[in-house]
């Protein structure tokens, strides 16, 4: 019975998995279009990386108290609430949460304005005088991006307790849609103006952020929520949140705190390091959009129901089996951008400003990024199970693992690597947090089938790579061509390596290693 529960789970959130990731994946290869944009437009230089450092400002803000610890605390409570308060008192809720959080979070953007010279001086020491009033400048405009990617976090939080996972997760994509959009116009208006181009790529995040915001808003209209923004910080549900989200907001900052240490490290690291860091980074963002966060949206609301009513027998099954789905796209995933980084940045950025020697460098931390795409995959899936378990102190603590490692690798290997150091560190770190989230998750949830997920995970590895040997052998040739030719080569390994693969798992297992694509299958 348990087994069928578990099975059960394990198809809702692959199924919810499935939307999360065509989203996703549309919103990445957006994303990346967004940073061919930048890198034609910009190359690896000087407004390059002011721009990096002044987007990553209220980015780090966002992916701490938006897309990570209130999203991941809304969902918790809102579905506690829908199960057993009922609706009416869900949508009241939400009204209360909603004023709340937006008065906090405009009075941080205000704060967050006054304090960009300082708050830009302390993330990027390194810049000379005029790089950091640029960054500065970049900032400011910025800042209200914040704003509405609170307001999305929110409304994807409700949406995502309905089973809606597809219009939450693509308005990541109309995001980036709009933002390119708007600095391609704007780039060419300003470059006649005489005003830093570069700026109109600022102002694009910001109008990208409106977009995503109201691109959610007939949905939640459609399932019943009113726009009438209450204001109350001693209501239980909103005091629930910011219980929840305090633990969160500690750990994830563990996080922010190394995306810190690693841009600290890197604006010494001499022109273009940042850039080629953030482009290296963007391009790993695909994989982790297809398996990471698609499983972790879709596994809180599932993990959170099943704690709810008591079920371990099937959370036991879910977690085993979302690891595993997990790892069928994250090891095939390391294993091409290890073994086939060059042609991959190559196609994407090589032109205009862009030059062979960004190329290369690029590729250089890509590789050294995939390396934790498993790790990644594996925390993407640990961490909802102990929100659902409220149990957030241990992915906090395994943060602040993370970090203190990245820094002794940064400290231990700058000299010798330069930049690469820093993805290095960042990698090695994602590793020891992995790890050290399974080991206490192993003795919360007793009697977890390791032996059936080690069974599995080691299928998976042999068929990454046997799929790994096409590309590792056709690489140089590969990289002789240019223009369509690179093009048509590069897509066409991507795709016989994709194939070898799915034969290879559909010959010899996991069934999971197939969950995400069934339903396309039947389609």
């Amino acid at each position: 019975m348990g087994n069928m529960a578990g099975e059960s789970a394990a198809g809702k959130i692959a199924k919810g998995a499935r939307s999360v990731t065509i989203a996703v994946l549309l919103s990445r290869l957006l994303g990346l279009v967004r940073e061919q944009v930048l890198a034609g437009l910009f190359g690896a230089g000087f407004q390059m990386d002011a721009y990096v450092v002044a987007y990553r400002i209220p980015n780090l803000l966002r992916d701490l108290l938006a897309e990570g610890a209130l999203a991941s605390a809304f969902v918790t409570v809102f579905s506690h609430y829908k199960e057993r308060e009922g609706l009416a008192a869900t949508w009241r809720l939400a009204q209360k949460a909603l004023g709340t959080i937006l008065a906090l979070v405009l009075g941080i953007v205000l704060l967050g304005e006054l304090l960009a010279p300082f708050l830009v001086k302390l993330l990027a020491p390194g810049f000379s005088p005029e790089k950091w009033r640029l960054a500065t400048h970049l900032t400011r405009i910025m800042f209200p991006f914040l704003a509405c990617a609170s307001i999305s976090a929110v409304f994807a939080g409700m949406l995502n307790t309905f089973r809606v996972f597809f219009l939450p997760a693509v308005s990541s994509a109309v995001f980036n849609l709009v933002s390119v959009c708007t600095g391609v116009l704007l780039y060419f208006w300003f470059v006649k103006a005489g005003i830093t181009p570069i700026a109109g790529m600022a102002v694009g995040v910001v109008l990208g952020g409106l977009a995503q915001v109201g691109i959610q808003v007939p949905a939640l209209k459609k399932r019943g929520f009113s726009f009438r923004l209450g204001l109350s910080f001693k209501d239980p549900g909103v005091r629930e949140i910011f219980r929840l989200m305090f633990p969160m907001v500690v750990g994830l900052s563990a996080v922010q705190l190394s995306v810190f240490v690693n841009t600290y490290f890197a604006s010494f690291c001499g022109e273009g390091a940042l850039s080629w860091l953030s482009y290296a980074f963007r391009i790993m963002y695909v994989p982790l959009g297809l398996f990471g966060v698609a499983l972790s949206v879709a596994v809180l609301p599932v993990a959170s129901s099943q704690v709810a009513r008591g079920e371990f027998e099937a959370l036991r099954r879910t977690y085993i089996s979302s690891l595993l789905m997990a790892l069928s796209l994250a090891l095939p995933s390391a294993v091409g951008l290890l073994t086939f980084s060059e042609p991959i940045v190559k196609l994407i950025f090589e032109r205009g400003r862009f030059t062979p020697q960004d190329t290369l460098n690029t590729a250089l931390a890509l590789s050294l990024f995939a390396l934790a795409l498993p790790a990644y995959a594996s925390t993407k899936v640990s961490t909802p199970l102990f929100y659902a378990l409220k149990r957030p102190k241990i992915p906090m603590v395994s943060s602040f693992l993370s970090v203190t490692i990245n820094l002794l690798v940064v400290l231990a290997t700058l000299k010798s690597l330069g930049f690469r150091a820093i993805a290095l560190g960042t990698s090695i770190g994602i590793c020891a947090q992995a790890f050290f989230q399974v080991l206490f998750l192993s003795s919360i949830v007793r009697k977890l089938n390791w032996r059936e997920f080690l069974a599995g995970a080691a299928r998976i590895l042999l068929a990454s790579l046997l799929m790994g040997v096409p590309a590792y052998l056709l690489k140089a040739r590969v990289l002789e061509l240019e223009g369509l030719k690179l093009a048509a080569a590069t897509l066409g390994v991507i795709a016989l390596c994709g194939g070898v693969y799915f034969a290879l798992v559909a010959l010899l297992g996991p069934r999971e290693g197939l969950y995400l694509f069934r339903s396309l299958r039947k389609r």
